[in-house]
């Protein structure tokens, strides 16, 4: 039996995923000045490759896609740009519209959940 819906599921992998971008958004803030470093980003292809054993698919023909999981992590670096002369490539504008954008979309995911809580409590109270 399922307590919770996959609604619940759905909004604490969405929860994770807010939080992954958030640590790749700290990291390049913090090493904004640091020479030769690269900023990162989280891929979500490489999150949903690494899910992908769990999806079945059904091949009609031979020419399309499988589902394979070829990656080991979720965050990459960007390789190939370089910003400024000491190799950093990390472009301090995009990260804090990158960190204010992932804010709203934490705040959304938190305010959904609490709500799918408050309407759980008001169901346990008999509606009271």
């Amino acid at each position: 039996m399922n307590l919770f819906s996959n609604s619940i599921a759905s909004l604490e992998h969405g929860l994770n995923y807010a939080s992954l971008q958030q640590k790749a958004i700290a990291n390049n803030i913090a090493n904004v000045d640091t020479p030769n470093y690269k900023s990162q980003e989280v891929s979500f292809r490489q999150i949903l490759e690494k899910k992908s054993d769990s999806l079945q698919a059904n091949r009609t023909h031979e020419r399309h896609f499988t589902f394979s999981s070829t990656s080991d992590g979720t965050i990459i670096a960007k390789k190939n740009l370089s910003y400024n002369e000491s190799g950093n490539n990390v472009d301090i504008d995009q990260e804090m519209s990158d960190l204010a954008t992932n804010q709203i979309y934490y705040n959304a995911l938190t305010d959904r959940l609490s709500s799918k809580f408050s309407s759980l409590s008001n169901v346990i109270r008999g509606g009271r």
